[in-house]
């Protein structure tokens, strides 16, 4: 009998300790965030710099800024991911028209796509929590 209470006792704290839910909420280790940030920003340089500039302040009438816009540093972040899966064409945004469209970016990983968002809400004025892949990955599966 005590074999078996101790195995459910040592099974039930296995259970505990490894199955705990994350909170959608908790906030990454420092570390976690710099790296993400990094990586960001060589994807940003590479993927998003032409249209949105290195200050992140887009073109006037062209290309929307990204530095200081509430769709990049809201609580939306759904909105956010599927702008950068689906593009953009024709939506004013904050109340400004952009003649550009902006391409689709569906070539890109669940990470890269969470390392650059997570780069522009952290770059310039821009203060915001970070997005993750598997953020990206569940509005990708919604997404279809």
């Amino acid at each position: 009998m005590k074999a078996i209470k101790y195995g459910v006792v040592t099974l039930t704290a296995f259970f505990l300790i490894n199955h705990q839910p994350i909170s959608a909420t908790e906030q990454p280790s420092p570390s976690t965030l710099k790296a993400s940030i990094g990586r960001g920003k060589e994807l940003y340089l590479l993927q998003c710099l032409a249209c949105h500039q290195v200050d992140g302040g887009g073109v006037p009438h062209l290309n929307a800024p990204l530095d200081g816009s509430a769709n990049v540093k809201g609580n939306n972040k759904a909105r956010l991911i599927k702008i950068v899966l689906n593009g953009l064409k024709g939506e004013e945004i904050e109340g400004e028209a952009y003649g550009n469209v902006m391409a689709p970016h569906k070539d890109l990983t669940d990470q890269q796509i969470a390392d650059i968002l997570t780069y522009v809400r952290n770059n310039w004025s821009n203060k915001a929590s970070q997005i993750t892949s598997a953020e990206v990955k569940a509005i990708r599966a919604k997404n279809k």
